[in-house]
């Protein structure tokens, strides 16, 4: 989706059968029980892997904290980094689709989320990132019809406590978004700069993207995510 979850995929059309999963992983050794809510660490994990195989993504394991072959990261800082030189075209992917759950520093460079631990309910230096990767197969319409089906349907989420954030100008995601969550635009947010644009560095793979908060309520202080709230995004959101 962190406090929001990104929805993010390259774009093109091919179409894949199911492929295997590459490793059972972790999750493998956690039992689901039909139409119980995950609650603990384990089982989210193992169900968002599961969720993600079950719509032909490979499901591959965490690459390692210190990355093979990057001289540019001390540590792994997010999901995508082990799919760097697949999003650059200097190597083939496994698989059109894949899921992970990767493990993640963040202390030093680009992202260095030090100087927030403590300070807020949602920055940690170590964690594990859920993500679900497109390369060359769907784009907008699946990863957001994929993330809200998640949250919604499997996780249960209600849907009244959730709001979304795009890039100011991605009209595109705005439509899709009402047309999928039945929101109206009040609760769609568009935000300009950094906030709902990615990029993977200076140079190299980049775009507008959008995150789904979850309102904890108003007994947490905090506005809505690009508001003006003197808190902003304190713990609420």
């Amino acid at each position: 989706m962190t406090s929001g979850k990104r929805t993010r995929a390259a774009k093109g059309s091919a179409s894949a059968a199911r492929p295997p999963r590459a490793a059972k992983g972790e999750s493998a050794s956690v039992a689901h029980h039909a139409g119980a809510v995950p609650s603990r660490t384990n089982d989210i994990r193992a169900a968002f892997l599961d969720f993600f195989a079950k719509n032909d993504h490979l499901v591959l394991p965490s690459a390692p904290l210190v990355p093979r072959h990057d001289p540019t990261l001390m540590f792994t800082n997010a999901g995508m980094v082990p799919f760097k030189n697949v999003f650059t075209g200097a190597e083939k992917p496994k698989a059109p689709r894949a899921a992970t759950a990767q493990k993640c520093v963040r202390a030093g460079g680009k992202h260095n989320d030090l100087d927030n631990v403590g300070y807020t309910a949602r920055h940690h230096t170590f964690f594990e990132m859920l993500g679900n990767f497109s390369f060359g197969d769907y784009f907008k319409e699946r990863a957001i019809l994929l993330a809200w089906e998640l949250l919604t349907r499997d996780f249960a989420v209600p849907k009244d406590r959730l709001l979304i954030t795009v890039y100011a100008d991605d009209d595109e995601a705005a439509s899709l978004w009402r047309k999928i969550s039945g929101f109206p635009d009040k609760k769609i947010i568009r935000i300009a700069g950094s906030d709902n644009f990615w990029s993977m560095g200076d140079t190299g793979p980049c775009g507008p993207c959008s995150e789904i908060f979850y309102d904890h309520g108003p007994g947490i202080a905090g506005g809505p995510p690009g508001g003006a709230s003197p808190a902003p995004r304190a713990g609420r959101w």
